[in-house]
């Protein structure tokens, strides 16, 4: 049994901790405009003339910044971060729109001559970067055509150059799979953020819950009842979603027909939003016997998840249904990476921190199962889900990481 940690972890207050890029690295952003009209940037950094290029991405954060830029640099390629059109932004966050995004960088970099692109697929990214790959294994006439909310997808009429490399780095199964594995299934009405059943509420004692960190324990019949009530509000809320886009678009098709009453149209122009209370609650963040692994209690959102899934963080918290059903839900999200790592069948490296608190151990082995290419390999580094180390007088785990990206990027010819 792993005892609980007390982790000591340095700031995150410097960007390109432990490093800084080169001295003589050159940096360029660019604005690049995406096949649907929308704007997203990136930033390119450079050493002397490199032939290959490595791709950092994110749905919801922007890596410009991002703590592998300097090794990457070091080991010879030239490194592209590029941020979605929605960053920070949940409510517009649709996962198509991040593909297209992403589609603008990579043609942008294939135009610009780079000889063999890697995508890095870190934490989120690692989401956004698989769907890519699905589609642009396709031709166009076989991409996805619309999006789950019923929208044209417009993959037909996107660039999408194929990749030569991915790299997974602290990887989860995708947003919705993530979320429905620390939503609270307690939630008896979800315009009450306090509403609970006591039979499945994650922290009452009697159903195993201990307030000191890391010590709660739940029987197997709990956790699950726990796990399928979770699909279950999760498949709630699709349907909650399913029913707000019907409402409005049954009242834009009566505007266009005709309808001129101003209830219809205020209906037609409203968008609603949908608030997702308590999405903080995965039972492995409070007990640290359940696909044990280095990780302290408590998950990326706090030490004490009671706080934190009381409290106003946490993933998909307010969403446009829209953004719900294609990112936020575990049901319905083409993002999935059981849907999409199949078609991940170039070389491929997955790199694990043993501490992180959002993809535990099995889960990080089922991902693994599910990538398509025959040339895989799983490296185990320390460090929590951001790299970060254990306590202070350890090496950082994002130098550790980037010491095996390189070897690795060496290995297959990128460097």
């Amino acid at each position: 049994m792993t005892e609980p940690r007390k982790s000591k972890r340095p700031p995150l207050g410097i960007d390109w901790y432990p490093q800084s890029p080169p001295a003589d690295t050159e940096t360029n952003a660019f604005t690049l405009r995406t096949e649907d009209g929308a704007a997203v940037l990136g930033t390119l950094y450079v050493r002397g003339k490199p032939r290959n290029v490595a791709c950092l991405m994110h749905p919801r954060e922007y890596f410009g910044a991002h703590y592998l830029v300097p090794a990457l640099l070091e080991s010879g390629m030239a490194v592209w971060t590029q941020g979605a059109r929605s960053i920070g932004n949940d409510l517009r966050l649709e996962h198509e729109q991040a593909v297209i995004d992403a589609a603008a960088g990579i043609d942008f970099l294939r135009r610009r001559g780079f000889e063999k692109i890697v995508l890095i697929g870190n934490s989120g990214g690692s989401g956004v970067y698989s769907y890519y790959i699905q589609q642009s294994s396709l031709a166009p006439e076989q991409r996805l055509a619309k999006s789950v909310v019923g929208k044209p997808t417009g993959f037909d009429k996107v660039s999408m150059p194929p990749v030569d490399g991915m790299i997974y780095l602290a990887p989860h199964p995708g947003q919705g799979r993530l979320l429905m594995g620390c939503i609270d299934p307690s939630v008896t009405d979800e315009h009450d953020a306090l509403s609970v059943d006591p039979e499945l509420d994650p922290f009452n004692p009697d159903n195993g819950y201990v307030a000191e960190p890391g010590k709660s324990r739940y029987a197997p019949d709990f956790i699950e009842r726990y796990r399928k009530a979770q699909r279950a509000r999760v498949e709630r809320l699709d349907e909650v979603a399913r029913r707000l886009i019907e409402r409005r678009q049954s009242a834009r098709r009566q505007v266009k027909e005709g309808g001129a009453e101003r209830a219809l149209r205020l209906q037609a122009a409203h968008t609603p939003i949908m608030t997702v209370w308590r999405t903080d609650a995965d039972l492995r963040c409070l007990d640290l016997t359940l696909d044990p692994s280095d990780r302290a209690p408590g998950s990326i959102w706090g030490g004490d998840p009671l706080v934190s899934n009381y409290g106003a963080v946490g993933f998909g918290r307010l969403c446009s249904p829209e953004s719900w059903l294609s990112t936020w839900s575990g049901v319905s999200s083409h993002a999935a990476l059981e849907k999409t790592a199949p078609s991940v069948t170039m070389p491929t490296l997955l790199v694990e921190y043993t501490g992180d608190q959002t993809t535990f151990p099995l889960q990080v082995q089922e991902i693994f199962s599910w990538i398509g290419a025959g040339d895989k390999q799983h490296v185990r580094v320390r460090g929590d889900h951001h790299g970060r180390p254990f306590a202070g007088e350890e090496e950082s785990g994002r130098l550790m990481a980037g010491r095996n990206m390189v070897e690795w990027l060496a290995s297959r010819g990128f460097v």
